[in-house]
């Protein structure tokens, strides 16, 4: 019988960390083509936010802290689309499956700023909205509502 795995995802976080199967280069090389921003899941969202809202945006402004994926200035709302991975979804759960503690703390570096980037950005005025890139994935007019919602504000 089969153990239910009891996520979003489908991943099984209680598995046992595997050494990687390619060579250090290959992951490198791998690894190097990870874009921080114009990923896929970015695209898509936006060009569905586009045809779903009236309000002007603007997409990667770095004059904001924590350079938004999308701003709009005149509403003050910032959105910021988290990859599942980079900003630790769930990640007390599958930190320890992580090869070494460069990732770890690398990840947990970027959760920390997300925070920061937060609060400094709700103490001077603006709205922060955070999509998880699951929930673009599994349906992405949720979270076009979210922001909706936020322009109604």
């Amino acid at each position: 019988m089969k153990k239910k795995i009891n996520n979003k995802l489908g991943r099984n976080f209680n598995r046992k960390r595997q050494e990687d199967k390619i060579t250090t280069e290959k992951r490198s090389s791998v690894m190097s083509k990870v874009r921080s921003r114009g990923t896929k899941f970015e695209k898509d969202f936006i060009e569905q936010l586009k045809k779903q809202v009236r309000n002007k945006f603007h997409v990667n402004v770095k004059e904001i802290r924590g350079k938004p994926d999308i701003v709009f200035k005149r509403k003050r709302i910032c959105v910021f689309l988290d990859s599942n991975f980079w900003h630790g979804w769930q990640y007390p759960r599958w930190k320890h499956l992580l090869k070494d503690d460069f990732w770890r703390k690398k990840i947990e570096k970027n959760r920390a700023r997300d925070r920061k980037t937060t609060r400094y950005l709700r103490r001077n005025g603006w709205a922060v909205v955070r999509i998880w890139e699951h929930e673009i994935k599994g349906i992405p007019s949720k979270s076009i509502e979210k922001i909706k919602n936020a322009l109604r504000d």
